[in-house]
């Protein structure tokens, strides 16, 4: 079988980097339009640039969301927009709406079309009707068990893309319009306000004002908030479908998140292709993508609808176990000195935990520490200040700190 491209999110060139350094084959990232992330950091031009040279250096792909469902005034520009990525060198376009697809077609035919989940194909006849109109691989709805995507296999030679990590939306595939009907801003455009987060109470008709928690939680109740998607401890089910892409969902999530689960995935699934056979799930990748904030796991759609289980009630609140506190951007092996890039406070004492891009980690407790100028200080409070703190171990750089929260 074929090793599946394991595809992660880049809201930001940086996050960009981490990805690739923690193991993506591919990178997915919206540019200044057309994208359904209005509010992640999205790229300039000139990142997506810098982000292409980056990758495509690595052996890795870069894929731009244009994927919003446009109104007539939003294809303005749609395609010198297009024809500019297309010079830039990005591997693909991931499309939704029929008219940006036809768009693309004509002024980059050179650029692959890959259909977003926005176009919610669940059945193999949908997705033949969209391989004739030219894409070669379909991100499938989520809403789509493990048995049903094999059967969409066998009828199409499309490849084909699915979900294994991240947040779930209550509304199918992504399409929601209960944010425009309650805050005028348009999903299906990029500017999600996650209704689908918020407090709700039930109101009886004539009795205005009283408001009553649909659970007996006085707080209220979340009765559309879904856990996330994990699908790490049944991995191999999906893996023997012969998928072409793992995709991992996160563009507004933080840097610790995405090498963390990168790091996660890319040792699972190089696991399982090294011997099928002899594969073992290992607990420490469970324990390990926990470290990343998450709303609790669900395996979604895949082993049958969800149900009561898969969904949050009692708040929005991330689970969250540990600190994200800095970077490491050197070694200085003749002094012993780690040179680190603050992210989050911390102080002498500390004992922080280690993410490296490759092989194991550890532990390095903070007995002594030097700013830029060599004054020793006791805390490093100072957004992305650099700090120098000694250790005998050499990490790469890249490496991530963090700090199990009280």
């Amino acid at each position: 079988m074929q090793k599946p491209e394991l595809l992660a999110p880049a809201g930001t060139l940086e996050k960009l980097k981490f990805a690739i350094t923690y193991g993506a084959d591919a990178v997915y990232l919206g540019g200044p339009m057309w994208g359904l992330r209005a509010y992640a950091g999205n790229f300039t031009m000139e990142d997506i640039a810098d982000g292409v040279s980056f990758a495509h250096a690595r052996g890795a792909r870069v894929y731009v969301t244009v994927n919003m469902i446009p109104h007539n005034d939003d294809l303005d520009g749609l395609d010198d927009y297009l024809r500019q990525l297309a010079a830039l060198g990005v591997d693909a376009f991931i499309i939704s709406d029929p008219g940006i697809l036809t768009v693309a077609k004509e002024v980059a035919p050179q650029v692959a079309r890959h259909l977003s989940t926005q176009a919610n194909v669940v059945n193999y006849r949908s997705a033949q009707f969209w391989v004739d109109q030219g894409v070669s691989r379909l991100i499938l709805a989520r809403e789509l068990a493990l048995t049903e995507i094999a059967e969409i296999g066998q009828h199409v030679a499309a490849e084909l893309e699915v979900f294994v990590h991240g947040a779930m939306c209550i509304s199918y595939s992504g399409r929601c319009l209960l944010s425009n009907y309650l805050t005028g801003r348009d999903a299906n455009r990029g500017a999600c306000a996650q209704p689908c987060r918020y407090q709700y109470y039930l109101v009886e008709e004539k009795r205005p004002g009283q408001y009553f928690p649909i659970t007996e939680d006085a707080r209220g109740t979340y009765i559309m908030n879904s856990k996330d998607l994990c699908i790490i401890e049944q991995l191999p089910k999906l893996l023997q479908l012969n998928i072409h892409g793992l995709k991992i969902e996160g563009r507004m999530k933080s840097v610790h998140y995405v090498a963390t689960v990168t790091k996660v995935y890319r040792e699972a699934i190089d696991a399982y292709y090294a011997n099928p056979v002899a594969y073992r799930f290992q607990p420490q990748w469970l324990d390990e993508l926990a470290k990343a904030s998450n709303r609790s796991f669900t395996t979604g759609f895949y082993f049958g609808a969800p149900g009561p289980d898969d969904h949050v009630y009692e708040g929005e609140l991330y689970e969250r176990q540990y600190d994200f506190v800095g970077v490491v951007q050197r070694y200085d092996a003749a002094m012993q000195l780690l040179w680190v890039e603050q992210r989050n406070n911390f102080q002498l004492g500390d004992a922080l935990e280690i993410l490296q891009p490759q092989g194991a980690g550890g532990e390095l407790v903070i007995n002594k520490m030097f700013n830029e100028t060599g004054e020793e200080i006791t805390v490093a409070r100072h957004a992305q200040m650099l700090v120098a703190i000694p250790c005998q171990q050499p990490l790469q750089p890249m490496s991530l700190l963090r700090r199990q929260t009280k």
